[in-house]
C-alpha cells in the first residue's frame, strides 16, 4: 500500500474526510461534515497566530520533506497578518508542480477573534501560535473539527483552560490526531540521549535539581492616544496573566518541563518568593519580574526554579540534576556529560551538528502524517507542565504552600467574560495607569 493510500486512510479515520467522492467534487475551500476536502498529497496547513513565533512554526512546517502548503492564516490584528504573509511568500516557496506553497487570498486571511474558526475548517492540520491565553479554545476546536495540531507552548493560562486542554487532548487521541507542541528540548536529540539515559539509571535516583530562566527582558510596546485597553493589553500580551502566564508560564515552562521529563513525574506541592524590583514601571503590566520556586515530587525530591527578568546581570538557561550516582548540567550543548561525583564521566554525548530542535519537531509531525501514522500526543503532558508553572505562579503571588490537586481544581478564571475590541479585561490600570500587582501574603492566587 503507497503512502498515499494510507494517508488518506488515516485522515479519514482520524476525522478529516468525510463522504468520500462526494468531497473531492467539491470547490477549494468546501467542506462536507465541517471538514475540509484533501484527497491530493498536499497537506494544508492554517495558521492562527501570525506573530513572530506563528510566522516561524509555519516557515519549519515549510520546510519539511512533505507536501506542505499554507492555505488559511488567521490572527486578531491585520497588521501582523500582513507582515507574516509577507514574510512567508517572500521565500517564494514552490512545489514540485511549481505552484506557491502559501496560497493564501484574501478570501482565505481571516482577522477578528473568531476567525481562527474559519481557518481551521480550511485544513488538515493547525498551527496555534496566539498569546497562550487562547490556546484552550483554538485546541478544542481544532480537535472538534478533527485536525491535526502543532501548539505552541505553554497552553493555558489558569487551571480553567489547562483543564481545557487536558479534555481535549483525551478527545485528540481518541480521534488519534496527532498533536506536537513547542517544547523543542523533548525533539532536540542532546536532551533525548540524555535523559533516556537518566530514566535508565546512569545517575542512580534523581534527588534534586535546578532549573533557570534568569536574563533581560522581552519587548514592550507604549500605549497609543485612543488605544481601547483590550488592544493595548493584545499588543503587549507578555504583561499580562490572562495572556500569558507570567513569564514563570510564558517562559520558563521549557526548563520546568524538563524538570517534569526528567523526574517523569508532577509535583505535587510548591512554595516559592517573587515580586517586582527591577522592571516596576507601569508598562510592565501586572507580572512579577523575578520567581523562585521549590517544586517537591511525592518521593520528597525538590527541584529548585528560578527565572527573572533584569538587563545587565548574569544570565543562565538550563537544568541541573543530582543523582545518587552523579549529576548532569549543559543538556541543550552539543557536547554534553552525565558525570559521576569523582570527575569521571558516566556517559558523554558529543555531536558534530545536533540538529534544529524547532524544526525536528515539525519534520516529525509530518512525516507521521504524511505515513498515515498516529505517534504524537504531547497536549496532556504539556498541559501539565503548564500546570506546573502555574502552581508556581500561584505560590509566589499568595505566599502560600500551594498543593497539586488545588491548583489544578481552582476556579480562578483570568479570561475576559467577553472577547471585542471594546470590552474590558478582568484585570485594569488605576489612574495613574498602574496595574494591581500580587501582593504575597494578601493575594489570593488558587
Amino acid at each position: 500500500m503507497t503512502n498515499d493510500t494510507n494517508r488518506r486512510n488515516f485522515l479519514k479515520a482520524s476525522g478529516l474526510l468525510t463522504g468520500g467522492a462526494l468531497l473531492s467534487s467539491l470547490p477549494f475551500g468546501a467542506s462536507a461534515g465541517g471538514f475540509y476536502n484533501s484527497m491530493d498529497d498536499t497537506i494544508k496547513v492554517a495558521l492562527v497566530g501570525c506573530g513572530g513565533r506563528g510566522t516561524g512554526a509555519a516557515q519549519q512546517a515549510l520546510n519539511t520533506k512533505q507536501n506542505v502548503k499554507i492555505v488559511a492564516m488567521a490572527d486578531a490584528f491585520r497588521d501582523r497578518l500582513d507582515d507574516s504573509y509577507k514574510s512567508l511568500t517572500g521565500r517564494d516557496l514552490k512545489d514540485a508542480s511549481g505552484k506557491p506553497k502559501v496560497d493564501v487570498p484574501e478570501d482565505r486571511k481571516f482577522v477578528g477573534f473568531d476567525g481562527y474558526k474559519q481557518a481551521i475548517a480550511l485544513a488538515d492540520v493547525v498551527i496555534l501560535a496566539t498569546p497562550p491565553g487562547f490556546r484552550p479554545m483554538h485546541f478544542e476546536e481544532a480537535v472538534r473539527q478533527g485536525k491535526h495540531v502543532f501548539m505552541e507552548k505553554p497552553v493555558a493560562t489558569d487551571a480553567p483552560g489547562v483543564r481545557r486542554v487536558l479534555a481535549a487532548a483525551e478527545e485528540a487521541k481518541r480521534k488519534k490526531l496527532n498533536v506536537v507542541t513547542g517544547l523543542q528540548r523533548r525533539y532536540q536529540p542532546s536532551y533525548r540521549e540524555m535523559v533516556k539515559r537518566i530514566q535508565d539509571g546512569a545517575l542512580g535516583d534523581i534527588i534534586g535539581g535546578q532549573v533557570y530562566w534568569v536574563s533581560g527582558g522581552v519587548w514592550q510596546k507604549p500605549r497609543k492616544p485612543g488605544q481601547t485597553e483590550m488592544d493595548y493589553q493584545m499588543r503587549n500580551w507578555y504583561y499580562f496573566n490572562w495572556l500569558c502566564g507570567d513569564h514563570i508560564t510564558e517562559q520558563h515552562v521549557h526548563n520546568i518541563d524538563v524538570a517534569n521529563w526528567v523526574k517523569n513525574s508532577y509535583p505535587v506541592s510548591c512554595q516559592g518568593t517573587g515580586g517586582r524590583q527591577v522592571r516596576t514601571d507601569k508598562e510592565y503590566g501586572e507580572i512579577f519580574d523575578h520567581h523562585i520556586v521549590d517544586f517537591v515530587y511525592a518521593d520528597g525530591t525538590t527541584i529548585n526554579s528560578q527565572c527573572r527578568h533584569y538587563e545587565g546581570t548574569y544570565s543562565r538557561v538550563d537544568e541541573m540534576f543530582l543523582g545518587t550516582k552523579g549529576k548532569v548540567e549543559g543538556m541543550e550543548k552539543k557536547s554534553s556529560a552525565l558525570m559521576a561525583y569523582n570527575g569521571q564521566p558516566i556517559f558523554s554525548y558529543s555531536a558534530k551538528a545536533d540538529g534544529n530542535p524547532y524544526q525536528i519537531e515539525h519534520d516529525e509531525l509530518f512525516s507521521a502524517i504524511a505515513k498515515g501514522e498516529f505517534k504524537f500526543a504531547d497536549a496532556e503532558r504539556t498541559a501539565k507542565s503548564t500546570m506546573t508553572s502555574i502552581m508556581g505562579r500561584m505560590a509566589t503571588y499568595s505566599g502560600k504552600v500551594v498543593k497539586w490537586e488545588d491548583a489544578l481544581n481552582s476556579q480562578i478564571d483570568l479570561m475576559p467574560d467577553r472577547l471585542a475590541w471594546d470590552a474590558m479585561p478582568k484585570v485594569l490600570p488605576n489612574a495613574e495607569g498602574y496595574y494591581p500587582i500580587a501582593v504575597p501574603g494578601k493575594t489570593i492566587a488558587v
